[in-house]
């Protein structure tokens, strides 16, 4: 399966450069997503766009496969991505900024994707937790009776990208998910939890 990595936003908030490059222990924020899927036996693929060209340029320097999108907004560039890949199976859609995310996790997310049937699924992470961990909550709804915040994982057809899918909505209580960078907090946050998190989920990326 391919994970679709999305780092096409400037992240205007924090106002440190491009953010999938900011560094997390020395490492850019972005390379802990390709690591864990790389971990987990998915083929990364980066879409980045012409706000992010140092990105572009460190994936390229990194050997890691990258896509040129326009940069008008999330939705639009994960679709023309897709629609550049030509993927026809299921993908992974995941945001460059969970630093603390692991190949753990991505199993556990592939395996109730798979029992369930359905086309998609979305993550979801209980509101409480993504606030014990320090992390902002910018968005919850009730999931499952749950107040819950979107991980910003999911899984799509890629030939049916511009379609409704049949999704299934997965509720993981694991902090690692509730490290969504958004603001200098958040990435104070994100140092906080990777300090302490077992060296031997960390993983690191190498030039293909």
């Amino acid at each position: 399966m391919r994970a679709l990595i999305m780092a096409g936003g400037q992240g205007s908030r924090i106002n440190r450069g491009e953010k999938p490059l900011l560094l997390i222990h020395g490492r850019p924020m972005i390379s802990y997503v390709i690591d864990a899927f790389s971990a987990a036996g998915t083929d990364p693929v980066v879409a980045a766009s012409k706000k992010t060209p140092m990105t572009m340029n460190w994936c390229r320097a990194q050997g890691i496969d990258v896509i040129r999108t326009e940069g008008m907004g999330y939705i639009q560039d994960m679709i023309e991505a897709v629609k550049k890949l030509d993927e026809q199976h299921s993908l992974f859609i995941c945001v460059s900024d969970i630093p603390g995310i692991t190949a753990k996790i991505i199993h556990q997310i592939v395996k109730k994707h798979g029992l369930s049937g359905k086309d998609a699924c979305s993550v979801w992470i209980p509101a409480d937790i993504v606030r014990s961990t320090g992390c902002s909550v910018t968005y919850e709804e009730r999931v499952h009776g749950v107040k819950a915040c979107p991980a910003g994982v999911n899984i799509l057809r890629g030939d049916r990208i511009c379609e409704p899918q049949d999704e299934l909505r997965i509720m993981l209580n694991e902090p690692g998910l509730a490290l969504n960078v958004n603001t200098r907090d958040d990435l104070a946050a994100a140092e906080n939890f990777l300090t302490s998190r077992p060296k031997e989920t960390v993983f690191q990326t190498h030039k293909r």
